[in-house]
Order: structure tokens, then C-alpha cells, then sequence
């Protein structure tokens, strides 16, 4: 963290890169560190600061975080006149202000390149988008309950012309980093991610990780086997024995892969993957109770299994939902 050395830019010309940062009320502070605290350490080690950033929203002014930051925010543009747009994702999906579709036409007419970060991406998608676009695993879920017209991408980032959109999340740092390495020296690149105690940067098309599982790490093919059939079978869920059978495992293998790797058994990790997207449901759809357990292999005492797990019942947390809507 003391590292104080400077290194060559690779622009002979030494042009600033100015990144627009645009958030919205809700906006999620982990992707805005990962992208700014980039191009401030980039901006440390290179001999001429290449990268200038500034915070916007649609209307200018103090902008709060889902974790109380403030953020002071100058008006977007009509006329923009940055290399970067980056807009940043939130915990309502259904914020209006992510609904950007004329601002990045401005910015890309302009030549901008602009990066839609989860929400921000899963909106561009559900309004504008085509196939083979990108969001974060858990929006892309969501999407698809809502009837969206394509599935989304589970791979970090993809892109179409200069539009990409991306994960979001911890992922955010792996796309800074990619954006910085067109305009400084490999070495520098590098020096930001270790200092960022940053081990791997991902490409664009590595897999998100799902679960909290990094399929990279554990190299272990029958375990990613097993956690996919799992994911393709959330509303009927399929009994331990059939999966092992399909795998050509024993109980006993695949007990002490999940014990090795996730540190709990099949079962309970099915049970919570379900759980999970039951809890997506209950914060982000209008279905009832009864159809999000049905929807996530629940027929029968979703609500008791909901509280055991998360400590509230399905309808308290919607009640809980209701009443900060109405502050």
C-alpha cells in the first residue's frame, strides 16, 4: 500500500480520459468505489494523472447511497463531452432515473463508450436490449419472472458497439481495470490491481461467480455439474439421489465435495439457493406468497422455512417493504 514509484504512460500524447459517473438515489457504493478507487490509484502511480472523473445524475445535486453515502453530483449533459460513461447500479431496479436510453445516445453519438453497471444494465436490457447482453445473476432472475424478451448473459461483461453491459458488483474493478490497461502501461495495470489486492482481473467473457461459488477455483467439474442442475431445477427441485445417479457419485462424494468446497451439504445448499431466489421475488415482484414458494420448489410451509431462515415471515418483510415505500 506504500508503493510510490511512477511508470510510463503508453500515450505519447499524454491526454486526460474523462469518465463520467452517473448515479441515482439507491445507487450501490461497492461499484462506484470499484470504478473511482481505480482511477485514483491509476492516477497515483502514472507520472501524469491520465484519468478525470466526474459524479452526475439527472438532475444535479446531493445523491444518497443504499448505505447513506452522499455523493454531490453535477447535471448530465445535453452534450457530453466524455470518453467514458459509466452508470452505476442500484437497489431498486425499478428506479425511474435508470432509465437512460436517450443519455446513452448522447454519449455514444459523441463517441463515448458506455458501461451499465447491474440494475443499470438489466433496465437497458429490458427496454432496449437484444440477446447476449449482460447483468448481474441475481437481476438477470428477475428478469425473466417479469417476461423480459431476452435472456441475460452470466458472464462479467459483454459488449455491442459501445455499449457494455456489465455485472456489476466486484466485478466492477476487473472492468476498471480492463478500461485503464488501453491507456497506460502494462506494468502500471498491474501495479493498480495489486494495490487494490487484486490477485486476477477477469476478462469480459469469464463466468460470473454463482452461489458464492468461484467455479475457477475449485476446478472441481462434477461439483459445477451438480450446483447448475440444481440452478435448472428451482421450482420442481430434484431429490439428492437423482443428481448423484446423473453424476455417477456416490452420497458420500458428493457430501464431502460440498463440505470441502461450500462448507455445508447438498441439501442445505439447494434449500438456501431456493431461498434465495424466493427472497428476490418477495423484494422485487408483485407475486403473492403462495406463488413464490410454488416458484422456488416450496408447496407446501414456505413461510415457516422462510423465517427460519432470514428470522421474518415472507409477509412482514412485505410489510416492512410497504412502509418504507410510504416515507
Amino acid at each position: 500500500m506504500t508503493a510510490k514509484r511512477k511508470l510510463r504512460l503508453v500515450n505519447p500524447d499524454k491526454k486526460t480520459w474523462q469518465f463520467d459517473v452517473i448515479v441515482a438515489p439507491g445507487f450501490v457504493l461497492t461499484e462506484l468505489a470499484g470504478l473511482v478507487d481505480v482511477l485514483r490509484i491509476a492516477n497515483r502511480v502514472c507520472p501524469n494523472p491520465p484519468f478525470a472523473f466526474t459524479y452526475r445524475s439527472l438532475r444535479g445535486g446531493l445523491i444518497e447511497s443504499s448505505s447513506g453515502a452522499v455523493v454531490a453530483t453535477e447535471r448530465v449533459r445535453s452534450q457530453p463531452q466524455a470518453d467514458y460513461l459509466f452508470v452505476i447500479g442500484n437497489t431498486d431496479p425499478d428506479q425511474p432515473d435508470l432509465s437512460l436510453g436517450r443519455v446513452v445516445q448522447d454519449y455514444t453519438f459523441r463517441g463515448a463508450q458506455v458501461f451499465l453497471l447491474a440494475e443499470a444494465a438489466s433496465r437497458y436490457i429490458n427496454e432496449r436490449g437484444s440477446a447476449d447482453l449482460a447483468t448481474h445473476w441475481e437481476n438477470a432472475a428477475f428478469l425473466r419472472e417479469r417476461g423480459a424478451r431476452f435472456d441475460a448473459r452470466f458472464s462479467i461483461a459483454t459488449q455491442q458497439g459501445p455499449v457494455i453491459t456489465c455485472a456489476g458488483m466486484g466485478a466492477t474493478v476487473d472492468v476498471a481495470l480492463s478500461v485503464i490497461g488501453r491507456h497506460i502501461s502494462g506494468p502500471a495495470k498491474m501495479t493498480v490491481a495489486d494495490i487494490m489486492l487484486h490477485e486476477h482481473i477477469r476478462d469480459f467473457g469469464s463466468m460470473q461467480p454463482v452461489s458464492g461459488l468461484k467455479t475457477s477455483a475449485t476446478g472441481d467439474d462434477a461439483l459445477d455439474q451438480c450446483i447448475k442442475t440444481m440452478q435448472a431445477n428451482i421450482e420442481d427441485p430434484l431429490p439428492i439421489n437423482e443428481i448423484v445417479a446423473a453424476l455417477g457419485l456416490s452420497n458420500r462424494s458428493l457430501e464431502r465435495k460440498f463440505k470441502t468446497y461450500l462448507g455445508t451439504t447438498p441439501n442445505n445448499f439447494y434449500r438456501e439457493m431456493r431461498l434465495a431466489k424466493a427472497n428476490t421475488l418477495l423484494l422485487h415482484t408483485t407475486l403473492s406468497v403462495r406463488e413464490i414458494g410454488l416458484a422456488c420448489g416450496f408447496p407446501n410451509g414456505f413461510s415457516a422455512v422462510y423465517k427460519s431462515f432470514y428470522g421474518i415471515t415472507p409477509f412482514a418483510l412485505r410489510r416492512q417493504k410497504r412502509t418504507a415505500a410510504q416515507r
